[in-house]
Parts: C-alpha cells; sequence; structure tokens
C-alpha cells in the first residue's frame, strides 16, 4: 500500500494549513507572568464555554488532569472512578506519585455511571481511621469503553448525589467535544455536572499539542502555582494556544464525520454501528497482537489495548475513503 491509514490514535492528527498560519501569526507573550494575550483569551473563551469562572492551558490532558484532581483531593484523601479511567489506568500512577491521592473503583457496562456502587463505596470523614472519599470522577466520552457517552441524566445524578455528601465532581472531558457533538448537549450542560474538568485541543479537533483545566478562579489560582511546580510553566506558548482556538472555531462540528468514519469501521469488525457512539471503536479478537500486526501488513495501524482487545480511532486525518478502505482491509481480516 502506497498510503498508510493510521487509527492508532486521534492524537496523531498533524496541524491544517490554516491553523498552522493561525499559529504564526499569533499574539504572544510570556505566560509565566501572565501575560500572552492569545493564551489569555482562550482560557477565557473555554471557561466561559462550560460556565465557569475561568481555564488554565496544559501541555497534557494528563497535567490538566492531575491539576483538576488535586484541586479537589488533597493528599491522603480518595477519588473513586470507573476502574478502566484514564486517571487510573493510562496516567502512570500520576495522581499517587504527584499529588500523594488513593484511588478505588467500580467497574461500569461500557465505563458507564454505577451510582449505587458509588454510595456504597462513598467513605465520610470518619476521623483518623479512614480515607475520605473527597471525589467522584467520570470520564466522558469514554476512552477504553470504545468512546462511550455517558448520558446527561446520569451525570445529572451524580451532581445531586454530589450535593448531599459535599463530593466533588471531576469530569474528564477530554473528548467531551464528542459527545457535545454525538448528543446535541449543549458544553454549558455538562459544565454544571462538575466543580472541575478537564478537554483536551490535540485529539479529535487536531490541536498539535494542549489542554484546559476548567474550574472555579480559586482552583485555578492553585493549579497556575502547581503547574509550576511541576515544570508545566510555558512563555511565548500563545503559538500552540492559536492552534486551539482556530481548532474551536472550525473542527468541532466536523466531528461527526468522524463518528460516522467509526460507525462504518465497526460494521466491518462485526459490532452493531449503532453502539458506536463517537469515533473510537475497540473491539475483542482472540489474539490482539497477530490481528495489529496484520492489519499494519495491509496498511492499516490500529492499536492493541489489551490481550484480547484492539482499538480504532478515527480523526482529522483519516478521509471517507480511508475509512472505507480499512473497512475493507479489517473485514477480510475478521473474516479470515
Amino acid at each position: 500500500m502506497s498510503t498508510v491509514i493510521d487509527l492508532r490514535s486521534d492524537t496523531l492528527t498533524r496541524p491544517t494549513e490554516a491553523m498552522r498560519a493561525a499559529m504564526a501569526r499569533a499574539d504572544v507573550g510570556d505566560d509565566v507572568y501572565g501575560e500572552d494575550p492569545t493564551v489569555t483569551e482562550l482560557q477565557e473563551r473555554v471557561a466561559a464555554m462550560f460556565g465557569h469562572e475561568a481555564a488554565l492551558f496544559t501541555p497534557t490532558g494528563s497535567m490538566a488532569n492531575v491539576l483538576a484532581v488535586a484541586s479537589v483531593v488533597r493528599p491522603g484523601e480518595e477519588v473513586l472512578c470507573d476502574s478502566s479511567a484514564h486517571i487510573a489506568r493510562a496516567e502512570l500512577g500520576a495522581h499517587g506519585a504527584i499529588s500523594g491521592i488513593t484511588m478505588r473503583t467500580w467497574t461500569g457496562e461500557r465505563g458507564q455511571l454505577d451510582l449505587a456502587a458509588i454510595e456504597s463505596m462513598y467513605a465520610p470523614d470518619m476521623g483518623p481511621f479512614f480515607v475520605r472519599t473527597a471525589a467522584v470522577s467520570v470520564e466522558n466520552t469514554h476512552n477504553f469503553a470504545g468512546g462511550a457517552v455517558l448520558p446527561l441524566d446520569d451525570l445529572r445524578d451524580l451532581r445531586a448525589w454530589a450535593d448531599t455528601t459535599s463530593t466533588k465532581v471531576h469530569l474528564d472531558g477530554a473528548r467531551l467535544w464528542n459527545a457535545h457533538v454525538a448528543t446535541g448537549t449543549p458544553l454549558a450542560d455538562y459544565g454544571r455536572i462538575a466543580d472541575v474538568l478537564a478537554v483536551c485541543l490535540s485529539k479529535g479537533l487536531g490541536a498539535p499539542i494542549g489542554s484546559l483545566m476548567v474550574g472555579s478562579a480559586d482552583a485555578i489560582d492553585e493549579a497556575r502555582v502547581r503547574r509550576k511546580r511541576m515544570g508545566g510553566g510555558m512563555r511565548q506558548v500563545g503559538v500552540l494556544a492559536a492552534a486551539g482556538a482556530y481548532a474551536l472555531d472550525h473542527h468541532v462540528d466536523r466531528l461527526a464525520d468522524d463518528h460516522a468514519h467509526a460507525r462504518l469501521l465497526g460494521e466491518a469488525l462485526g459490532l452493531d454501528p449503532e453502539s458506536v457512539d463517537t469515533n473510537i471503536v475497540v473491539v475483542d479478537r482472540p489474539d490482539a497482537t497477530a490481528f495489529v500486526a496484520a492489519a499494519a501488513d495491509e496498511g492499516v495501524r490500529i492499536a492493541a489495548v489489551g490481550p484480547r482487545a484492539v482499538r480504532l480511532v478515527t480523526h482529522l486525518d483519516v478521509s471517507r475513503a480511508d475509512a472505507e478502505r480499512a473497512a475493507l482491509v479489517l473485514s477480510r481480516l475478521v473474516d479470515r
């Protein structure tokens, strides 16, 4: 094959020429001094989208999550989350190693909320003997559950329960834009669910780098200090923020194309296309490593996410023709 179709992740996108032009003309300043106007504008814009007071630009989604969770969970306290949550499985233990917090998990079907399990796990402050539950973290869309969307009503139920227990809610919204496009749910409705959240610009939206933590002004002030302590203070970073702003202007609505391409791939792999919520397909294979290797031999790059699970992710750099060609390759491999 002359062209490789890379479906390993939506982090693989390259800036479009128009995005590169926006980056080149960005007005910049030293952001450690709070003097980069492009960063400031992006932070204010994203905070307003979700109905929160402030936001903080970070280089990675993992850093945004670490900062966000640390703003609501103190050292020695715990956060509850799904057993396959990104913060538990794909951030290299950063929350414990850096922030000194612990986690307990529930297991939900396709990463869904299980409020009954959360209620049974919840541990109030019982004195100097037990770890206190400070927050619950939810992921929308859910990466390792195949881009599953969490229903808004379930999130509202969680919010209502959290209010009765003074528990905070963290929303890992790395791909929240996908949930927004797939369901039509306003971003502000998602914002009302969470005390603090993180969103990513470098996945489906196609920016080369960047995420944001969103929350109260006090939480963001604290996170700015912690970000610097972690080595995340950046200087003339407006060139990167400009890419994120361009992505918000031009690449949100087009996520619907990625969702359609993912349904095509899911069907080729024997799934009900209606079960593919957004741009991620996770499918069981008897030998994930062998299946990934066979696909690569045919010019389609996919990823193993377990010994019996493979993942495919559609994105800005995958056209309809690419998706159709990949679907043919994968359907042949399934039939072998």
